[in-house]
């Protein structure tokens, strides 16, 4: 299974790669942890990402689709995973299509957890997280039993400042600009697979699960 998790933020599509990865035992490519192993290790690639963080830089595209050629290339590498979080524009998509070709891992699909605008800046809104331990909570789909109280924890739970409603519209909007094209992408490509994100999460999850039985 190769395959890309598509969505914009708040569709869910974190939680049902995770699924993904409890069920069928394959990898979730996370460019932050394959950076944070890359600079740990101290391999080449590695040390790039290290100078570019230390100099206060983004890390460039060419060194992201070098930490996933030293992941999956090779006769140790992965033939089976998840990429969740890239590509997230049009340049990183074709460049990790020539990536993948080139180690001929060729992507199976992409899968988008389709969400509506109001339904997206209502989730994101409405989270809620603990200041002690994490836990994430959502006044509106998951909310704790007792508001402003973690259920694991006892401790406060608190509305992030990136999570008010002019900043969720930003973010949605930077997702619509650069990240939404990818549908079109992967449409083009006979890749894209659309499953409705305003569902149950085991009904999405179900649908997701046939997806994933029909590839070879």
């Amino acid at each position: 299974m190769r395959v890309v998790m598509l969505g914009a933020p708040g569709s869910g599509k974190g939680t049902q790669a995770k699924q993904l990865v409890q069920t069928y035992g394959v990898t979730q490519l996370s460019t932050g942890d394959l950076l944070r192993a890359a600079v740990k290790a101290g391999t080449p690639i590695g040390q790039r990402a290290k100078a570019a963080m230390d100099a206060g830089k983004l890390v460039s595209d060419d060194i992201v689709l070098g930490l996933i050629e030293e992941r999956v290339g090779g006769p140790d590498g992965l033939h089976d995973f998840i990429l969740d979080g890239f590509p997230r524009n049009l340049a990183q998509a074709e460049a990790l299509q020539t990536l993948l070709e080139r180690l001929q891992l060729p992507l199976q699909a992409a899968i988008l957890i389709d969400v509506s605008a109001d339904e997206l800046k209502r989730r994101i809104a409405g989270r809620r997280t603990c200041r002690d331990c994490g836990a994430i909570y959502n006044v509106y789909t998951a909310p704790s039993q007792r508001e402003g109280v973690c259920d694991q924890c006892g401790g406060e739970t608190y509305q992030r400042s990136d999570d008010n409603e002019a900043t969720v519209a930003q973010r949605l909007a930077t997702y619509e600009a650069e990240t939404a094209p990818l549908v079109d992408y992967y449409r083009s490509r006979d890749l894209l697979h659309s499953i409705p994100g305003e569902q149950p999460v085991e009904a999405i999850f179900s649908a997701l699960r046939g997806i994933a039985d029909a590839l070879d």
